[in-house]
């Protein structure tokens, strides 16, 4: 009963502090924080924690603990981080003057506009960057060393389909960067670009470019099997629908679109991993349920039942920024646990990391410093980045690429400290759509000025 009044006093304080740094938690108006909340938090992380904590899961990956008194250890951290995280993103908030509440709802209220509308030169730029994405879809399929989708539906492959996919991920011939960012990463936020362009000018060539980037990116998000990115691309759509003005959410629909969803997610799972128990299967620790609330946070319990006891602290060595800087050996604390715990599956070669909470790297590095420090750190990026977010304009470049971030934000935060460090992919997705914005929109005063100039001269 301790843990449980612990969890529920946290969880009373998190809520109104995530509240307070977003300006809202309602589900029918989403945003960042929010998101981070719900998803990264309270699904991925705290509900787990909890039932760790009480030593009710029964779940595989705990069930490899070797020190039990790991549990109370995980649970603390946890609601310690409930509670820090969100106290910085509030602060940050109070220091930025920043009305939460208030500006976001003017934000989505707001009337988006559509820089270079008329400008012939902007779409064909972006029909460019689509059809360098398209050729590195094609890229990535043919240097892939099988195509596990492919194979299963052909029902013609000797692997099962986990061994397929990491043999697609590991195993994959081409160049990563390719695949990653003009794949990958790229398709997706051009796609959701298009889409408002089609909504919002009618016009046939932004409708067929949307389609084509909407097809490709379903494809690139579901060669794998993974079963998770196709459905927060999807996400995505619901959000930048919801921001523009196309849809509105309520209750009904909320409820309708989770079934619908869950009801997918559960016969992805069903088909391909060839599940015959579905009792077993549907409860609260095995299964889609049990990937949810304790896939994510289980190894972050892992991570401090051997960091600093069976395993020495990695003392920067999985951080790239550091490892760059000290020319030192890269190691993933995610991997170092999957081959300390689950050697059998590395040996298989079914397994590749046991991505989780991003104190969990913080932890293998720092140990609890490497905690209090992350959380600030990302606490207050997050902050800022929303408050940037919420404030710039509202064209269909910079919402889109809100809400690219406000999808993303929140798996990487299940998925390691690292990537809030340096991210190339969010830096160059960044930095090439801005650059794009700021070429056209120079290039036009510039052009304005010699115009100008031109006439003066003339007269």
């Amino acid at each position: 009963m301790l843990y449980l009044l612990i969890w529920c006093i946290v969880l009373t304080a998190s809520i109104y502090l995530f509240k307070q740094a977003g300006g809202s938690l309602s589900l029918l108006k989403p945003n960042m924080i929010s998101i981070i909340f719900y998803y990264s938090f309270l699904i991925s992380s705290f509900i787990g924690t909890l039932l760790i904590g009480m030593g009710v899961d029964d779940y595989y990956m705990i069930n490899r603990l070797y020190f039990e008194e790991s549990r109370q250890k995980g649970f603390y951290i946890i609601c310690l981080v409930m509670i820090l995280f969100p106290l910085v993103m509030m602060l940050i908030t109070k220091l930025s003057n920043f009305d939460a509440k208030e500006e976001f709802n003017e934000y989505l209220s707001k009337d988006i506009s559509l820089p270079f509308k008329e400008k012939n030169e902007f779409f064909l730029i972006f029909l460019m960057l689509s059809g360098i994405s398209m050729l590195s879809i094609l890229y990535t399929l043919w240097k892939a060393p099988v195509i596990p989708i492919l194979e299963v539906a052909l029902g013609n492959s000797e692997y099962s389909p986990g061994e397929l996919r990491i043999m697609a991920q590991r195993e994959f011939g081409g160049n990563v960067l390719i695949r990653n960012i003009f794949a990958i990463a790229l398709t997706p936020l051009l796609s959701l670009i298009a889409y408002v362009y089609a909504v919002r000018t009618g016009q046939v060539k932004w409708k067929l470019l949307y389609l084509s980037l909407f097809a490709g990116a379903i494809l690139i998000n579901i060669y794998d099997l993974a079963k998770s990115p196709v459905f927060f691309y999807l996400i995505m759509f619901l959000l930048l629908s919801l921001y523009i003005g196309v849809i509105r959410f309520n209750v009904r629909r909320l409820v309708l679109w989770g079934m619908l969803g869950a009801a997918a997610l559960v016969s992805m799972y069903i088909v391909i991993q060839g599940v015959t128990d579905i009792g077993s299967y549907l409860s609260y620790n095995s299964g889609p349920v049990g990937r949810l609330i304790f896939a994510q946070i289980a190894p972050t319990f892992l991570h401090f039942d051997l960091y600093g006891s069976l395993l020495p602290f990695l003392n920067g060595k999985s951080l790239p920024i550091i490892t760059d800087l000290f020319d030192m050996d890269h190691v993933r604390s995610a991997r170092v646990v999957m081959e300390t715990v689950f050697p059998e599956k590395v040996e298989a070669g079914t397994a590749g990391v046991l991505n989780t909470l991003y104190i969990a790297e913080a932890y293998a590095n720092f140990g609890y410093l490497g905690v209090v420090v992350s959380t600030i750190y990302i606490a207050a990026l997050v902050q800022i980045l929303y408050i940037v977010f919420v404030r710039l304009p509202k064209n269909p470049v910079f919402l889109c690429l809100f809400i690219y971030f406000t999808i993303n934000i929140p798996r990487t935060l299940v998925g390691g400290f690292a990537d809030f460090l340096f991210n190339p992919i969010w830096v160059l997705m960044t930095g090439l759509f801005v650059g794009i914005l700021l070429f056209i929109r120079l290039r036009l005063h510039f052009t304005v000025l010699w115009q100008k100039k031109k006439s003066g001269n003339e007269v």
